[in-house]
């Protein structure tokens, strides 16, 4: 007789469920197994490890209060990444927008000395433009298959190798290589026809 154990997504979901019916030390659970793995990814983008991990525990609260609203789509780790790394986003935004009321010199201003430092911010359009191209990408995920969705996340946010992810998805490199490919052209096919309009 073979005994089934449960997989790490379908152990997630029942958490989640229990999180849902008000079960906080479910969250509790939940993010103990992945506060590691979530203040890595806002590292990557913070670049500092104390503004790290209150990036993402305010991810973890974000993640909290929206959890109402998670329906198992996609895995409960692809979900939380995705909401690590917009609070990430914007908070390397808010960053740049105090830094740069803190750093102008009014005085220079008012003769017209900065503004070659001011022609270099982003402007409004370029920042709408990638605020659409992460819209587009994020959309383009969610169309994808399970599986493609799976590797093409483990790859590009979680920095696994193709061989980790093989082995955590328990398949072949080839059919990794392959599923990555097919997402990788999914999205620039999105892309290109953004950046074309």
């Amino acid at each position: 007789m073979r005994i089934q154990t449960k997989t790490s997504d379908q152990f997630d979901q029942e958490l989640v469920l229990r999180v849902q019916r008000g079960d906080k030390s479910a969250y509790d659970l939940l993010v103990h197994k992945y506060q590691h793995r979530i203040t890595q990814l806002v590292n990557r983008y913070v670049k500092d490890p104390s503004e790290a991990q209150d990036v993402a525990q305010e991810a973890f609260i974000k993640a909290y209060r929206a959890m109402v609203r998670f329906r198992g789509d996609s895995a409960f780790y692809t979900w939380l990444y995705r909401i690590a790394i917009n609070t990430a986003k914007n908070y390397l935004v808010a960053r740049a927008r105090r830094s740069f009321n803190h750093e102008v010199d009014y005085q220079a201003a008012e003769h017209g000395e900065s503004c070659v430092y001011l022609s270099d911010l982003n402007t409004p359009e370029k920042l709408l433009l990638n605020d659409e191209i992460i819209a587009n990408i994020q959309q383009t995920l969610d169309e994808l298959p399970k599986n493609m969705r799976e590797v093409i996340v483990l790859r590009e946010l979680d920095g696994l190798s193709y061989e980790e992810i093989a082995k955590s998805l328990d398949c072949p490199v080839g059919t990794v290589r392959s599923r990555i490919f097919r997402a990788r052209e999914a999205i620039d096919k999105r892309l290109q026809s953004l950046l074309e309009a």
